[in-house]
């Protein structure tokens, strides 16, 4: 068949069809592949899983057999799975091990000393290799093992079998009764990890531990951890712990103290004999039983220590500043951050700005205050931070007992203020056009569904600011809030010492968002000072081991900032003045100086703050329960100011008083303290007479008399302090 072109020229039509022709019988050739390349796969599968199951018939387990043989394949399976992502959490705790010298401590190891040069306590770690293993007494070592890894020499690191004992006991109890972890894995977590307690941590501890088990011998595990152990008392180790509680070498102790000292590695500040001492003995007796339970000594071999428990050395008058030496530990630490010639040498000497005098009438105010009312009133904790304008903190008290809980409730404890946060507002306020005179109406308010009321439910329609905050109404700084924006007042909080985020949430004028005590103290610090930021404060010196000075604050310190205008803050003083005065804080009044102060009291009462200061002096208070259930009607009028009021008093005798800036005593309309005020004009410091000089002052007042305007003289613990004006 031939087919005319346009050009004459005779083509075929096969010619013309062919490519097209080419393509269809390549496609019906790749699919001819492909069908057989999947039927030839598909036949080889079939063939080998014929294969593989001819091959495990002969292997075919049935009933309990085949349970057994599947539970155990997926236990594999999941073992593995389970095995490679603890890995690749524990991966970050192996960088720890890289270092040389991993067995030393990066911890400073620092003695502090109060601010007349007195030591006060130590913090920190020192490894203490004097005393070789085999010269620490058997009793201790045995006391060690039984009580906390009776299976240390058979474990390789993790003792499953101790694990399940554990859980099985803590089960039967309801709680945790017994520790699972073996005495390589608290080593591990020692050296390398924190106390906190999370499965990543766990996990970290664990492989951490196999790893020292590969990398030291049981006895180098064995002698690291016994320099290592935290003993209470601010003591690490158990040799440090022999001279601190017996006053003894630790060659020398005896099986009862042996076990005194096993019985701390479990709980060392709640069964540390200077703290409490029953407890102790009774912790000791149960690392008796262990012993004998554990195999290592009989009923008979302890029956002499169980009778004759071992004495402690009586520190019942040296006790530590324990809340405030944890806190100074960390200004070390944050301080070697930021000097670099700190982190040459691990071993310092602090100088502080503790003042023992004021921190012991600390404590007397609170655990006096609590005994005589936390029943009645349901309240379990209290918080007290003193400082002086600066920001040098002189005394602090972080919870009821440092025993029953390390837990620092002045630093890091954040609480609701309650109305001790509106002096805040009316600052903001007071820079935004405001003054103490100025008129708001204090009626009802509602922003969305939110309707503050205030304490005694009634209103006063218009009130100065003054009148307000004096009498903590609630209306007024929601007002203000809405008038001047919250975001000015956020920014003054952080600009005056708040360092906690704040919420900017609707309620935030009237105290709902969380701070701390420590926080507070040194905010109210602003108006003592006159409007300069002053950041709270505990190291003044430190040195080397060899005697060199690292830092100096009078040379180090930064120069500190005017945060607030000082005749805003003369305005403030005004008003913080007449609430003790006139206000909420009547309780907290001084006999013969000027104070100026804020309370504050959360919803259910479950936190009440009284926080003041004066010329010399800035404390904060706090009192509430750490689980936050409410207290019996506590207002910070009550106890919180009281024991501000007891601490005060006492911080002010016999110092030459500071005027608070913007007041003039005389127009409080309370004659003693403007006699104050004139006799601290004349005197600098009072002189201290013995009995003998009282009697020759006594003898000879009447001559006195005649030529000196004014004698005066008392008697103050057991000293007498003589003015003379």
């Amino acid at each position: 068949m031939t087919q005319d072109t346009p050009d004459g020229e005779k083509q075929s039509a096969v010619s013309q069809v062919r490519p097209e022709r080419k393509f269809r019988h390549y496609l019906l050739a790749f699919d001819a592949w492909v069908d057989t390349a999947l039927w030839t796969i598909g036949t080889g599968i079939k063939r080998l899983w014929d294969g593989y199951d001819t091959f495990l018939r002969r292997f075919r387990a049935r009933g309990f057999w085949r349970w057994m043989a599947e539970l155990s394949s997926d236990g594999l399976t999941y073992g593995l799975a389970g095995l490679i992502v603890v890995l690749a959490f524990a991966q970050p705790a192996f960088e720890a091990t890289r270092t040389a010298d991993w067995k030393t401590t990066d911890e400073f190891a620092v003695t502090f000393l109060d601010r007349f040069g007195n030591e006060i306590g130590k913090r920190g770690i020192v490894l203490n290799d004097s005393v070789p293993l085999n010269e620490i007494p058997d009793s201790l070592i045995k006391a060690t093992l039984a009580t906390e890894d009776r299976r240390f020499f058979y474990h390789f690191g993790i003792d499953f079998m101790g694990t399940f004992r554990a859980m099985v006991e803590n089960a039967r109890a309801g709680g945790v009764v017994q520790g699972g972890s073996s005495l390589t894995q608290q080593l591990a977590k020692n050296l390398f990890l924190t106390n906190e307690r999370t499965l990543g941590r766990k996990i970290k501890e664990a492989y951490l531990a196999l790893w020292l088990e590969a990398n030291l011998t049981k006895q180098e595990i064995l002698k690291l951890y016994l320099d290592r152990a935290y003993m209470g008392g601010g003591v690490f180790g158990v040799t440090a712990a022999a001279e601190f509680y017996f006053n003894k070498n630790i060659r020398e102790l005896s099986l009862a103290e042996s076990a005194m000292l096993a019985g701390l590695y479990k709980a060392p500040t709640k069964y540390a004999p200077h703290v409490n001492l029953p407890a102790a003995r009774a912790r000791a007796n149960e690392v008796l039983t262990n012993m004998v339970q554990a195999g290592l000594l009989t009923e008979g071999q302890v029956i002499g220590a169980r009778r004759n428990p071992a004495i402690a050395v009586d520190r019942s008058q040296e006790r530590l500043p324990e809340y405030y030496l944890d806190w100074a530990l960390e200004e070390v630490k944050k301080l070697a951050r930021e000097t670099r010639t700190l982190a040459n040498d691990r071993i310092l000497t602090v100088r502080t700005t503790f003042d023992p005098a004021l921190q012991k009438q600390a404590d007397f105010a609170v655990e006096t205050t609590l005994r005589d009312n936390g029943k009645a009133r349901d309240v379990s904790e209290a918080a007290l931070v003193a400082m002086v304008p600066d920001g040098a903190v002189v005394a602090m008290v972080g919870g009821s007992s440092y025993g029953n809980s390390q837990f620092n409730r002045a630093t890091n404890a954040l609480r609701q203020p309650g109305s001790t946060f509106k002096p805040f507002v009316y600052m903001t306020a007071f820079m935004n056009g405001y003054s103490k005179d100025s008129i708001v109406p204090d009626r009802p308010i509602s922003i969305g569904n939110w309707s503050p009321k205030n304490y005694n439910r009634s209103y006063r329609g218009p009130v100065s600011l003054k009148l307000a905050l004096t009498k903590s109404i609630n209306t007024i700084p929601v007002r203000l809030s809405q008038a001047i924006g919250r975001d000015k007042i956020l920014e003054t909080s952080y600009k005056m010492g708040i360092t906690h985020e704040l919420q900017n949430s609707v309620s935030l004028p009237i105290g709902s968002s969380e701070v701390t005590v420590i926080d507070m103290a040194a905010s109210y610090s602003t108006f003592a000072n006159g409007g300069m930021r002053a950041e709270p404060y505990a190291i003044v010196e430190v040195k080397n081991s060899n005697g060199d000075t690292l830092y100096r604050r009078d040379e180090s310190a930064p120069i500190a900032q005017r945060v607030l205008p000082a005749d805003k803050v003369e305005e403030m003083n005004d008003i913080l003045v007449n609430v003790v005065e006139a206000g909420t804080g009547r309780r907290a009044r001084l006999e013969n100086t000027v104070a100026a102060g804020k309370t504050g009291t959360t919803n259910a009462y479950r936190d009440a703050w009284f926080v003041g200061y004066t010329g010399n002096f800035v404390a904060a208070v706090w009192y509430g329960n750490d689980n936050f259930l409410p207290t019996r009607r506590l207002t910070g009028g009550n106890l919180p100011a009281m024991t501000w009021q007891k601490f005060m008093a006492y911080a002010h005798n016999g110092i030459e008083l500071t005027a608070l800036p913007g007041i003039d005593p005389s127009t409080l309309r309370r004659p003693q303290l403007a006699k104050a005020t004139r006799q601290t004009e004349s005197i600098q410091q009072p002189r201290i007479l013995n009995k003998r000089a009282l009697g020759v002052l006594q003898g000879i007042g009447s001559n006195l008399k005649a030529i000196m305007p004014s004698v005066e003289a008392s008697v103050q613990n057991g000293d007498t302090v003589a003015r003379v004006e």
